[in-house]
C-alpha cells in the first residue's frame, strides 16, 4: 500500500485526515501528517518529513499532499521527491485526500502514477461553482 503525507501549515493537515476518517470510518494506515510552523527550521523538517515517509512507506512509495506550492510545506516536499517513488501534489483538499485514500484499498490498489492522477482528479472535481453546477433541484 502506498504511505500518504500530508504536509501543510499548521494543523489543516491533521484536520483534513481527522475528517476523512470520520467520512471513511476509520482511521486510514500508513497515512501520517506534517505540520509546519513559523518557527521551524526548513532542514529540520525534511528529517522529520523523512523519518516519517520511513513509517509509512511499505515499499510501494509515498504520495505526499501539501497546500501551497511555492510556500514552506511546498519547498519542503520538493527536497523528497524521487521520480516513480515520491511523488508531490499540491492543493490539498479532502476531496483529493478522499480519492487518494479510497484509490488505496479495494482489490485492487492503485499504483503510485495512477494516485497521482487520482489526486489530481479528485482536487480538480472537487471544484464546483454551486449557484450554477447544481446537481439537484432543491
Amino acid at each position: 500500500m502506498i504511505g500518504i503525507l500530508i504536509v501543510t501549515h499548521g494543523e489543516i493537515g491533521r484536520s483534513m485526515l481527522d475528517s476523512a476518517s470520520q467520512i471513511l470510518g476509520g482511521v486510514p494506515s500508513q497515512a501520517a501528517t506534517l505540520s509546519v510552523w513559523r518557527q521551524d527550521d526548513p532542514d529540520d523538517l525534511v528529517l522529520r518529513a523523512r523519518e516519517m515517509m520511513e513509517q509509512i512507506d511499505a515499499g510501494d512509495g509515498v504520495l505526499i499532499l501539501t497546500d501551497i506550492f511555492g510556500a514552506t510545506p511546498g519547498n519542503v516536499v520538493s527536497k523528497l521527491l524521487e521520480d516513480g517513488r515520491v511523488e508531490g501534489v499540491s492543493g490539498v483538499s479532502l476531496p483529493m485526500l478522499l480519492r487518494v485514500l479510497t484509490g488505496r484499498n479495494g482489490g485492487s490498489p492503485a499504483p503510485l502514477p495512477v494516485l497521482v492522477q487520482r489526486a489530481l482528479s479528485g482536487g480538480s472535481e472537487g471544484l464546483v461553482h454551486m449557484n450554477t453546477d447544481r446537481c439537484c433541484d432543491a
